[in-house]
């Protein structure tokens, strides 16, 4: 048995003394405490794999201890010990969460035979948790996660256009992963070494966005007291993502086309051009072709774009990865909440996940997951979790209105609203938390009749 560290805990000092001689030979790192809150104060600074713990003690017993430990989430097995008289109380200690009890008196091999128990079982765990991570990340592909049909044909486009200069035009609704889908572009290709960059022209005004993406020179404007390189500049050998490049105003199509033709960029207020070898990829929740149809969107910029174009599906129509997709949020939120182990999402949560449209798609799954772990504790994710959570959608999945288009539009309008009362109104401080141009916005307002 490799060495593990155990933590004994029992009032009864020769008792302590005794099993850690016994473990130590057995090749356990062993500490001792006195009582239950001197342990709670051990396993603030240290973890252990196993936890012996008598039953009767002074000022904290062994049951008031186990349901500390529990409610703070200690991972390590818990064996109680007791003596003649309380092993009823041990089997509700057992009911609770402990792992096992031994009776005192006990001899030796009861107690390595248990420890070995223990042992066996969190090896088994460790390997069911290693099993669960492989298979998950056999249905990824550079932080992308799915095995639907159309996500591995989407792999497949990836690989066969990563290592080319080729211009990427990324379409697919807002939520769906576009930049994850740019970043894997990158990360699987020939400039993986090299930065990416990446661009909302939406979230940036339109005087400002031409500085941004070439950069400026001392004195270019009022404000520019420096020289500045711009995003051209800073992705040189690398990608830039244009996110939301349906956004971007007519001027500035007109110098990114110029760019794209002759691989050359000049910052506002300089002189002299210089060549940039940057790969360009672009993303759109918009329909391009209609946005050029209506004027909105010049035509050769389009082509330009669009010379490889990638798809992607809605969560909607590939509602069989959202296992996937869910069990990889609850794990990666739990970890940046230090909340370990994770908990377990139930059969009847995912089937609640499943019945929902998510026209927010995976950005949206991702934030119902997160604040259902806010909510609800324990070792399990529940239905009553996720549907305590005030997502202004999923709690209507079984309303008689299926329609799609319609979500999407009460889900923006909401949003909107709330937007315009955090910033009292100010649509262009309401345009940045949107993440969309302040044109756009007064766009939607119209729309929506929201004037």
């Amino acid at each position: 048995m490799s060495q593990r560290h155990i933590l004994i805990i029992d009032d009864e000092e020769n008792l302590r003394h005794m099993l850690t001689a016994m473990l130590r030979k057995q090749g356990f790192s062993v500490d001792g405490a006195a009582s239950g809150r001197e342990a709670l104060q051990r396993l603030a600074a240290q973890v252990y794999d196993f936890i012996l713990c008598d039953i009767r003690m002074p000022e904290m017993d062994g049951h008031a201890f186990l349901q500390q430990a529990l409610e703070r989430g200690v991972p390590a097995p818990i064996i109680m010990m007791t003596a003649y008289g309380s092993v009823d109380t041990a089997v509700a200690c057992m009911q609770e969460g402990a792992y096992d009890f031994i009776s005192k008196p006990f001899k030796q091999d009861e107690i390595i035979i248990v420890l070995k128990k223990a042992e066996e079982r969190e090896r088994l765990k460790e390997e069911n948790r290693q099993l669960r991570a492989q298979a998950v990340s056999g249905s990824s592909f550079h932080g992308l996660i799915g095995r639907n049909p159309a996500m591995l044909a989407l792999y497949d486009q990836i690989s066969r256009v990563a290592d080319l200069k080729t211009t990427v035009l990324i379409q697919g609704e807002s939520g769906t992963g576009k930049e994850l889908v740019a970043r894997a572009i990158h990360t699987s290709g020939a400039r993986a070494q090299q930065p990416f960059v990446a661009v909302n022209c939406g979230a940036i005004s339109e005087h400002l966005l031409e500085s941004e993406l070439f950069g400026h020179v001392k004195g270019a404007f009022t404000g520019a007291i420096n020289d500045k390189a711009g995003l051209f500049e800073q992705a040189n050998g690398g990608t830039l993502l244009l996110d939301e490049v349906g956004e971007m105003p007519p001027l500035l199509q007109v110098k990114l086309l110029r760019v794209l033709q002759e691989g050359e960029i000049r910052r506002v207020g300089a002189a002299v051009s210089q060549r940039v070898d940057v790969r360009v990829v672009s993303a759109t929740a918009r329909d391009l072709q209609a946005e050029v149809a209506s004027g909105r969107f010049r035509e050769d910029l389009f082509f330009r774009l669009n010379v490889f174009t990638v798809q992607l599906p809605p969560l909607r129509e590939r509602l069989d990865d959202l296992p996937l997709l869910a069990d990889q949020f609850v794990r990666s939120c739990s970890a940046r909440m230090g909340r370990e182990p994770a908990p377990r999402l139930t059969s009847d949560a995912l089937r609640h996940l499943i019945s929902y449209s998510w026209p927010g798609n995976v950005r949206e799954l991702e934030n119902v997951i997160e604040r259902s772990l806010v909510l609800c504790d324990g070792d399990q994710l529940k239905e009553c979790c996720l549907t305590a959570v005030d997502t202004s959608a999923i709690g209507q999945a079984g309303d008689d209105n299926l329609s799609i288009k319609q979500a999407e539009r009460m889900m923006e309008m909401d949003l909107i609203r709330r937007a315009l009362e955090r910033t009292a109104g100010n649509r262009t401080h309401a345009a940045r938390l949107l993440e969309i141009s302040h044109r756009a916005l007064l766009y939607k307002l119209k729309e929506y009749g929201l004037e």
